[in-house]
């Protein structure tokens, strides 16, 4: 399971699959010299090179090596590099200790037999959220833990909906949802942005209205999946989006939602620090299923795995690394400062408890799945992209919702 040929057929998975699922959403020098399970060093990598030396991040890291007994090595990556770094070194016989990686590659890298399984690591999962936890699972086994999770929501211009006469309780599916961007619309405002362009991003935006009608990712052109483009097209049509969705990014969908006009933006949690900021009243509603309810949304956020390694005898050092990473406290003040929820139902109310306005994101991620979920694993990849290319044929008029799943489908078979 662990060969060089098994390895050597991962970089190539890998190379295409990073490439894809590195959406979503430091200091040291690493090493990846070989190492024995005595010599006091041990190497974690992690995708936040944003977190210098000096950092609360930094700090819990070096807290933890210290309870543990032993040096930190740490060194943070940009997320596709992180895992395209990871291949190399299983490769060489190299790997990290501590791997924190991007939900989405977690299966990928299990596929390639770079991780352990909880089962051999011992790390506690009981009291993670199933649905996050899913994220990480592959072939009927758990390869890590999440650190924290974010997700999508719609974020409301309170001024824009009052001047249109909208209540947002009023606001519970699709029917609804619609009746207030016409309101709004009427009022000479504008609806909704979103980012639609021809990348994760889009398909990342997407998931909800797709699983929100009840489609699932192994058929594509579904009845329900078609309801959830012909949504999106005629919000279109009607002028209640933008025709800039086809290229926006998350971040220039925020950018128009600041301006103030639009009474709706789909957007992730990472935009909270920004929306203190927008200068206007603004609320959270989750994503509104067809017939009511949330929306499954896609989760992002990282996982902490133990990578596999020929000294098996360093796995027990490693996992109370992993565990005191995401123990309670340090869980909650990690996400705090990741603008994260957390994975375990007794930090999210110590989170809510401690900011109210956090109550909606919880319920998001309650209702969130991971785009690997259900065994899709490295099949989601070449999924998202044809749904992403199904997306953007629709909203630029070049086919129709049901032409442009088809295509789709196909495309993936």
């Amino acid at each position: 399971m662990h060969s060089s040929s098994r390895r050597l057929f991962a970089a190539v998975a890998l190379s295409t699959a990073v490439a894809v699922v590195g959406t979503a959403c430091s200091s040291g020098a690493g090493s990846t010299d070989a190492k024995d399970a005595d010599s006091g060093t041990y190497t974690i990598w992690d995708p936040y090179p944003q977190f210098a030396k000096g950092s609360a991040w930094t700090k819990l890291l070096d807290k933890c090596g210290t309870q543990a007994g032993v040096k930190i090595q740490r060194t943070g990556f940009d997320t596709s590099d992180l895992a395209n770094k990871t291949l190399l070194a299983a490769q060489q016989g190299n790997s990290p200790d501590v791997l924190i990686v991007d939900n989405p590659v977690v299966s990928t890298l299990a596929e390639a037999g770079v991780l352990t399984t909880t089962d051999e690591n011992k790390l506690d999962t009981s009291k993670v959220d199933p649905n996050l936890l899913a994220a990480g699972q592959s072939g009927g086994k758990t390869y890590g833990t999440p650190i924290g999770a974010n997700t999508l929501a719609l974020y409301y211009n309170k001024k824009v909906l009052k001047e249109a006469g909208v209540d947002i309780a009023s606001v519970k599916d699709w029917t609804s949802l619609t009746a207030a961007l016409e309101k709004v619309e009427k009022a000479g405002k504008k609806g909704i942005t979103f980012s639609a362009i021809g990348t994760e991003e889009g398909s990342f935006q997407f998931l909800p209205w797709f699983w929100g009608s009840g489609a699932q990712l192994s058929e594509l052109d579904s009845d329900e999946a078609v309801s959830a483009l012909s949504l999106w097209q005629d919000w279109l049509k009607k002028g209640y989006a933008p025709n800039s969705v086809i290229n926006n990014t998350q971040t220039t969908s925020w950018q128009e939602f600041a301006g103030g006009d639009y009474a709706f933006a789909e957007n992730g949690t990472w935009q909270l620090a920004n929306a203190e900021k927008a200068g206007f009243e603004y609320g959270v509603l989750p994503i509104p299923g067809a017939g009511g309810g949330h929306a499954a949304a896609p989760t992002g956020g990282e996982f902490v795995t133990l990578p596999v390694q020929d000294d098996t005898g360093r796995y027990t050092t490693s996992q109370k690394l992993a565990t005191c990473l995401t123990s309670s406290q340090n869980l909650y003040d990690t996400d705090t400062t990741l603008s994260y929820v957390a994975p375990t139902g007794e930090v999210q109310d110590k989170q809510v408890a401690a900011n109210p306005a956090l109550k909606p994101w919880v319920d998001a991620v309650k209702s969130a799945k991971g785009r690997t979920s259900g065994d899709l694993g490295t099949k989601y990849p070449k999924i998202s992209e044809q749904l992403w290319k199904a997306v953007q044929s629709a909203l630029s008029g070049a086919k129709s919702p049901k032409d442009a799943l088809t295509s789709a489908q196909s495309a993936v078979k």
